[in-house]
């Protein structure tokens, strides 16, 4: 029977081996140690823009949008489905005048429609600050509009946008009715649907990929 060959074992240093641009005694390269160098470098940075992105991206998906913190804005007899009401609730606490705001309040009517799978809201709770630049917007009753005194914004009666510059309905407030008295909590902001996100700053659109492209932010 022929006899077996072993296995020729590979040297271990880069001329015997007949690497280009080998020195004698050298296991690996100096182009081989760049090569890897720059790729390793390259990788890192790769990392450290897309990682980020991708965390502010997709974590407003697993939030429950919903915050703990209620405030009282009157008795449910205060309001109707007619008109709103305005009102002061606190944003940022531990801030003064600075960390308040103004807020539209009435009863949610038969005309207001939710879209699929999103729990209906007792009220319709609404922030005046415009979503073209973030103005304070008013609401006219006689016209039962919105309306920003900056650049031209007109929202509809609940919200929408109807003529101007601003890019998405004006954003909400959860709430709810706890022995008789209307409670508002956390903001959400719309697309033109009014399909509810996390909040977003002014100028962001939430249609189609923006919603993605413009993540929430805790400061918003």
């Amino acid at each position: 029977m022929a006899e077996k060959r072993k296995p020729t074992k590979k040297s271990p240093y880069a001329m015997d081996r007949g690497l280009p641009a080998a020195y004698e005694g050298e296991t690996v390269t100096r182009r081989r140690l760049f090569e890897g160098g720059v790729q390793v470098g390259g990788g890192i940075a790769a990392a450290a823009i897309v990682l980020p992105s991708l965390g502010f991206a997709l974590g407003p998906l697993f939030e429950d949008g919903v915050d703990d913190q209620w405030q009282d804005v009157g008795p449910v007899a205060d309001f109707d489905e007619t008109t709103y009401v305005t009102r002061v609730i606190t944003l940022v606490n531990d801030t003064g005048e600075v960390g308040k705001t103004t807020i539209y309040v009435r009863k949610t009517g038969p005309e207001d429609k939710e879209p699929k799978g999103q729990d209906p809201q007792p009220y319709v709770a609404i922030s005046n600050r415009c979503m073209h630049l973030g103005c304070p917007v008013r609401y006219v009753n006689a016209s039962q509009r919105f309306i920003c005194p900056c650049h031209g914004g007109v929202y509809t009666f609940d919200g929408k946008v109807e003529a101007g510059p601003p890019v998405r309905p004006l954003d909400r407030f959860y709430n709810r009715v706890v022995e008789g008295r209307v409670q508002v909590g956390k903001r959400f902001s719309l697309n033109s649907e009014l399909k509810r996100f996390s909040p977003r700053d002014p100028t962001q659109h939430l249609d189609g990929l923006w919603q993605y492209l413009y993540p929430s932010r805790s400061s918003t």
